[in-house]
Formats: C-alpha cells, structure tokens, sequence
C-alpha cells in the first residue's frame, strides 16, 4: 500500500513557503515608514524595532528551551525503573 503523500512532504512546496515567508517580512519593512507608529517609548519608534525584537525574544525562547532542557532531562527508562 502506498503511503499518503501530503503537500508539505515536497520539497519544492517548503522552499515556496520559505520564500513566501521571507517576501512577506520583507514587504512589512518596506511598508513600515510609510505607516505612523504608536509606540510608548522612543524605541519603539525606531525602524524595523518590533521584527528585530520579535526576533531576539523568538532566539532567546530557543536557547532558554535549550537549558531548560538539560536541567529536566531524563534518563530514557525513566519510568521503567
């Protein structure tokens, strides 16, 4: 019996939405000046603030999950013991 096929296992298709991805955030920069920003703080005024800081905060998530990691880990018969 043959597998199912989804349209994610192409690779063709995740390098389009990669790219997609890619082209979106570039639309977004480019559309940023000319859109009046709201911010609560100067910085949140300056250009290309929040993809940066979603950025950071999205890498800092990461390397936080990455610690985090080591500190839980279990042994992989841990609850055959």
């Amino acid at each position: 019996m043959e597998e199912k096929q989804y349209w994610l296992d192409s690779k063709d298709n995740v390098k389009k939405i990669y790219l997609g991805v890619w082209v979106a955030c570039a639309l977004l920069l480019v559309a940023e000046p000319f859109v009046h920003l709201h911010g609560h703080f100067p910085v949140e005024e300056w250009f290309g603030f929040y993809g940066f800081y979603g950025f950071i905060g999205c890498v800092g998530l990461v390397l936080g999950a990455k610690a985090l990691r080591v500190i839980l880990m279990r042994p992989e018969n841990y609850y055959d013991e």
